[in-house]
């Protein structure tokens, strides 16, 4: 499944409830949550961390290494799927996924819900990882 299939996978849960360490649509999801949902949409399903806090001292434990989960590091330009790891504030990490024609969906804990916007806050970025394709050519 290519980057534009993750893109799609979470774009379906826009307008879904945000709720810290969630993993169902259905009762809410966080940033980790979307990212696992989607991936189990597009039959790639992992688990991964809850029971984190909001601050976070260090990042092991928060999220496992991306080669694992079927991501490779990526720079330059974002494409559709991309997977991006903001930090807001200090002790702060968060999980963004390019759309696909543009922006950026995300785990908004201040509105409450899963939302696609235009563009990124102006965190800084700590990572970017693209999605490896598994189809066979």
């Amino acid at each position: 499944m290519s980057g534009a299939g993750l893109a799609r996978a979470a774009a379906s849960f826009i307008d879904c409830p945000w709720r810290l360490h969630g993993r169902d649509p259905d009762t809410g999801l966080d940033c980790i949550g979307v990212l696992a949902a989607a991936l189990e949409r597009i039959d790639r399903p992992v688990v991964l961390p809850t029971g984190y806090p909001l601050r976070l001292r260090r990042l092991d434990g928060w999220l496992p290494d991306p080669a694992s989960l079927g991501f490779a590091s990526a720079t330059g330009t974002l494409q559709a799927g991309d997977v991006v790891l903001l930090q807001p504030g200090p002790a702060q990490v968060h999980l963004a996924i390019a759309a696909e024609r543009g922006g950026w969906i995300h785990a908004h804990a201040g509105l409450r819900r899963i939302v696609h916007q235009s563009a990124l806050p102006s965190w800084p970025v700590l990572g970017q990882w693209r999605l490896i394709s598994t189809r066979k050519v």
